[in-house]
């Protein structure tokens, strides 16, 4: 009786640990396709392009406000 428990626990236990493992490799082998790839690039390339546009945005907003500062200091001089 504890032999034949065991022995079908054992059984559960691995059969339930190869499916588990069957589904965890099918997503990992997902995860490695071009397809999928190639979409995770895309939302990348958009992200760092929004970075981008952002510190332009920023590095001009600083050199504008430098400049009134410098024409500011010029004009104070005359």
């Amino acid at each position: 009786m504890k032999r034949g428990f065991w022995l079908s626990a054992g059984l559960a236990a691995g059969a339930t640990g190869a499916v588990l493992a069957s589904r965890w490799a099918k997503r990992q082998a997902q995860k490695m396709s071009p397809v999928y790839i190639a979409k995770e690039m895309e939302h990348e390339l958009v992200d760092l392009s929004k970075r981008v546009a952002s510190s332009v945005a920023e590095g001009k907003r600083a050199m504008k406000e430098r400049e009134r500062e410098i024409r500011g200091e010029i004009e104070g001089r005359r």
